[in-house]
């Protein structure tokens, strides 16, 4: 087993890099302001949120009644968390003292035991009765999510506090017993809690929440109570089921006989395949591998690298997307990926994006860096308008107007982003982890520091400060300057991605030679002040072949630069886009598009016999120019 590495504190790591801090700043300026107005109901045409009234009225500052999903009040807590982070890129009192002033009004609302959850505010006899559809530890750990990162960020320990009662309360009700999450997501909220104070009963709690799942398959049609009717959750009212038909995803309701859905079917450390829900999938995912470093588990290590493995090989969409089917947001069976009704849901995206830096910090292996790029760059980036301030849902690799949104079995699929979304989760959830993308950059061990992706960054580590400078991600290159911190050897781990075939390494302007190992170039030396390690490399367009047995792209390619996926608009070719045809000898040219600000890649193609100029743009840039057709995969 390779050596474990540990993550460089987010506050010690600066992002430089052209493309990501105008998307940090975007967030900070832009996205972070606009989720505050949406979440207190002040952008008109937006899906009415109410989240941050349920908080006055359950601290008894407002009257009133719930509104919203049963989990409404994890959109506040991932805000907080954004927001805190967004601090550490633009500093800003004004923002500061909003948070203080709603934290506030959230310790108001917490119960005298630590219990917190606007719903059950004025339905305490309900609390904890119904795991499965209720969510409470799912808003409990993104609660303390934010709580940490609050604290991280300002020092201050007004959420953090909360938190910690608020777990307590938790472990102090599920410490016995074989009571699960419905929703995996406290399990990562305690493993932060843990890692902020080193006490192990966060840890200790999210390891039994983990093992207990599976132990017992029918948990949940055991301990779900019976309701009337087909709502989302016991007690569902007038208002939620209004809110569930105006929203434009349908609500579901969960069959406490499917074991697959929530992934409670089989003990966690003998599941072999991805089934269920994508993201309480990969959510549960994180926390395990995060679980896994913290006790130095090996069973739960190899249970991550084998899951890990299925996902990428069988069930990842060329863009990151995960989850083929509307249906439970849900994995389909192996190599069953359709692109015109795929869900892709952003979420899930963002939560593989953590699994892997998870993964990373456990066992250093550039594949896990290569899917994270993937993530960062096409999948979870994707679910956002250039402008950040409208997003997606679900992210389909194919788009036909006049049917996604309309005919049946494609209502998921919307050809437009939205100012918000009825069930909310993505939007915050994507915010935050490019505000804090950070701390997917870098890691170190006691003789090497880790470079993940070619991202313009300065970071500050034990043995060294470090600046890296890229080309990326339109232009190829990247150049180290290290400035150690003693005079002791130690290796300088830079990654090269798996698409990148050629490149050249010189150090202080003499080319070298170094073993990659891992998918990691290591350069090993005493490291003296200003040595510059430089990689010389050129972004060649390709083209990507799927696997035989995915019959959705049987006889087509998809169009990739760098860390970028390619897909087709209506906007820039003929139309319908199914005609069009990519010679499997066609040159590929980079080209731009100054609306966008991309570089597209463009090739001769056919349409009925006759040539035509094909022009394809980044996928996350899509369907920010109007309604118009979308797809991937060309055929050949």
């Amino acid at each position: 087993m390779c050596a474990k590495l540990r993550e460089v504190p987010l506050r010690q790591v600066t992002v430089t890099d052209e493309f990501w801090s105008a998307r940090q700043r975007q967030i900070a300026e832009i996205a972070v302001p606009y989720m505050e107005r949406v979440l207190r109901d002040e952008v008109p045409g937006a899906a009415k949120s109410h989240a941050i009234e349920n908080f006055r009225i359950a601290a008894g500052e407002a009257g009133g009644e719930f509104y919203g999903m049963v989990f409404q009040d994890s959109d506040v807590a991932k805000w907080i968390e954004t927001a805190s982070y967004s601090l550490l890129v633009k500093p800003d009192p004004a923002l500061e003292a909003r948070l203080d002033e709603l934290i506030a009004t959230i310790a108001k609302a917490q119960q005298s035991d630590g219990y917190l959850n606007t719903y059950f505010a004025k339905r305490p006899e309900a609390r904890w009765t119904n795991l499965l559809e209720c969510h409470e530890l799912y808003c409990a750990g993104h609660m303390i999510e934010a709580a940490v990162a609050h604290h991280e960020v300002t020092g201050k320990r007004n959420l953090l506090d909360v938190a910690i009662r608020l777990a307590d309360c938790i472990v102090e009700r599920f410490w016995e017993g074989e009571d699960i999450p419905g929703h995996q997501e406290i399990e990562i909220g305690l493993m932060r809690l843990y890692r902020a104070t080193g006490e192990t009963r966060y840890r200790d709690m999210a390891k039994r929440f983990l093992d207990r799942r599976g132990q017992n398959p029918r948990y949940f049609r055991e301990h779900t109570p019976a309701h009337p009717g087909e709502h989302f959750f016991s007690g569902a009212d007038e208002v939620m089921d209004e809110f569930r038909s105006s929203d434009p995803y349908g609500g579901y309701d969960i069959d406490p006989d499917d074991a697959d859905y929530n992934q409670s079917y089989a003990p966690v450390r003998k599941q072999t395949e991805a089934r269920g829900h994508a993201v309480r999938m990969m959510y549960m995912l994180t926390a395990m591998a995060d679980a896994a470093e913290a006790a130095g588990d090996e069973s739960l290590r190899e249970t991550c690298e084998r899951l890990w493995e299925h996902i990428v090989e069988r069930q990842m969409y060329v863009t990151g997307g995960l989850g083929g089917t509307a249906k439970g947001e849900a994995f389909l069976p192996d190599f069953e990926l359709p692109n015109d009704t795929a869900y892709a849901e952003t979420c899930a995206s963002v939560a593989m994006a953590f699994f892997c830096q998870r993964m990373l910090n456990l066992t250093p292996d550039g594949r896990y860096a290569d899917a994270l790029e993937l993530e960062l760059y096409n999948g979870a980036l994707s679910g956002m308008s250039l402008d950040g301030t409208r997003y997606f849902y679900v992210n389909p690799l194919e788009v036909v107007p006049g049917v996604a949104g309309v005919a049946p079995g494609y209502e998921h699929v919307l050809p437009e982003r939205q100012k918000w979304l009825a069930c909310a989760c993505c939007p915050p959830n994507l915010a935050r982890l490019i505000v804090a993308m950070g701390r997917c950059l870098w890691s170190e061990s006691e003789g090497a520091i880790y470079s993940h992706l070619f991202v313009g960054s300065r970071a500050r580590t034990a043995l060294a400060d470090v600046e890296l400078t890229s080309g990326m991600p339109w232009n190829g290159g990247a150049a180290y300057v290290v400035h150690p911190r003693a005079s002791a050897p130690f290796a300088l781990m830079v990654r090269i991605p798996g698409w990148l075939k050629k490149f050249r390494a010189s150090l202080n302007g003499v080319e070298i030679e170094a073993p990659v190992e891992r998918g990691y170039l290591k350069v090993e030396r005493i490291w003296r002040e200003g040595d510059a390690l430089a990689l010389e490399f050129d972004l060649e367009p390709r083209r990507i072949h799927a696997d035989p047995r995915v019959a959705a792209d049987a006889g087509c390619a998809a169009l990739a630069r760098g860390p970028f996926v390619y897909c087709f608009e209506g906007a820039d070719n003929p139309v319908p886009l199914r005609e069009l045809r990519l010679p499997p000898d066609a040159e590929l040219k980079a080209g731009e598009n100054s609306e966008l600000r991309v570089r597209t890649l463009r090739a001769p193609g056919e349409r009925g016999g006759e040539s035509v100029e094909l022009t394809a743009i980044p996928y996350y840039a899509w369907a920010n120019r109007g309604v118009n057709e979308m797809r991937v995969w060309l055929r050949e």
